[in-house]
Order: structure tokens, then C-alpha cells, then sequence
């Protein structure tokens, strides 16, 4: 494979993987979340602890792409099947986004500490989230080539630590973007985000089918 082409494959999996996880996470949905937990927490705790959840993120991610793909051959599970199961998953969190506006009750954090639990986990790197990483995993396993891999890897990696680094800025600016969006404009966003989410898990369900036909 020539240069360019390389670096058109690294341009593909890196947009492919933050428009994916940006969707899936929907950054902006955190802030009313974010802001609850964080009520009465001094402006510089509080950024804190959105520095920390967006780290955890970026380690729960990785370590989704990078052992997704032992996880399933160890249970037997098909790369078509983890597809059609993702795409499933993801659809199913973007039709409750676009039909249900109701935001789950954030849950308090135990000992005072929120960014692990519920920020980082469950609500950055959710199922969605995670399937969507493991999903990647499964094309990069089937590409031929260290070199093909180890690019595919580098360049999800980078879309994983942009997608972090984004919801850290929002989480960052989180009471000025709830006062600027208001209720109505995050309610808005948050349905948009569930169209696209359905879109993409169509998607995934589609390249599995494609995949578990063909045996894989």
C-alpha cells in the first residue's frame, strides 16, 4: 500500500471514530448531568473532576478497542454478531433520544467523587460507546498487514483522545453553554444526535449482516 493511501486509510478511521463516539456521546447532553452532580462543588473541583472522567473515558475506550477483539474470541462471538449486536444497541440508544426526552436521574456519586462513576461510566463510555469501539476493533482485526493495523489503531486512539478532549471542553463551559443552548436547544440537539445515532447503528447492523453472511 502506497503512502497516500495509508494515510487515507489513518484519515478514515480517525474521522470514522470521533464522528461516531461524538454522536454516540453527545457531549452536549452532559452538561445537565454535569451540572447536577456538580451543584454546590466549587468551579475549580468541579473542573477537576471533568478532567479526571474524560481521562477514565480515554482509558476505558482504549482498552475496549485494543481487547475488544481477544473478549470475543474468548466467548466465540463472530465479528458479525458483535456488529448486528452494536448496531442494535446504538439504534436503540438513538430512538429513546429522538422519541423519550427524559434524561435519566443522574445518580449521586458516593464519597464525593462523581468522575468515575456516573460521569466517566456509564456516561461517557456507556454500552453505546463501547460497542462502538469493539465494532472498530472487529474491521481493524481484518485487515491484513502490521502496518495496515497499527495505523487503523493509532488513528482510532487519536479519535478516541479528540472525542475526550471535546466533552471536557463542554463539560468545561458547561454552565455557560446550559445558559446560551437552554432547555429547548439541548432538547433539540439531543434529538438530532439520536437521528444520526439510528443512522449509525443501521449502519453497523448492515456491515454485520454482511459479514456473519460471509462466515466471519
Amino acid at each position: 500500500m502506497t503512502n497516500e493511501a495509508l494515510a487515507r486509510m489513518a484519515l478514515s478511521f480517525f474521522l470514522g471514530g470521533m464522528v461516531s463516539l461524538l454522536t454516540m456521546t453527545n457531549p452536549l447532553s452532559k452538561i445537565p448531568v454535569f451540572l447536577s452532580l456538580s451543584v454546590g462543588v466549587p468551579s475549580l473541583t468541579a473542573n477537576r473532576e471533568a478532567l479526571r472522567a474524560c481521562l477514565y473515558a480515554f482509558l476505558l475506550l482504549t482498552v475496549g478497542l485494543f481487547a475488544g477483539v481477544a473478549v470475543l474470541e474468548v466467548f466465540g462471538i463472530s465479528y458479525g454478531a458483535l456488529r448486528i449486536a452494536g448496531g442494535l444497541t446504538v439504534a436503540m440508544i438513538g430512538y429513546r433520544m429522538l422519541f423519550d426526552t427524559v434524561e435519566p436521574a443522574a445518580q449521586s456519586a458516593s464519597g464525593g467523587s462523581f468522575a468515575f462513576f456516573p460521569l466517566a461510566m456509564p456516561g461517557i463510555a456507556g454500552p453505546g460507546a463501547l460497542a462502538t469501539v469493539i465494532g472498530i476493533s472487529t474491521e481493524i482485526a481484518e485487515l491484513s498487514g502490521g502496518l495496515l493495523r497499527a495505523t487503523a489503531y493509532g488513528a482510532t486512539v487519536a479519535g478516541i483522545a479528540v472525542t475526550c478532549l471535546a466533552i471536557w471542553l463542554v463539560l468545561r463551559s458547561a454552565r455557560w453553554a446550559s445558559r446560551w443552548l437552554g432547555r429547548e436547544g439541548v432538547n433539540v440537539v439531543s434529538r438530532l444526535t439520536g437521528f444520526l445515532l439510528v443512522c449509525i447503528g443501521v449502519q453497523f447492523v448492515g456491515s454485520g449482516v454482511r459479514t456473519f453472511m460471509a462466515g466471519a
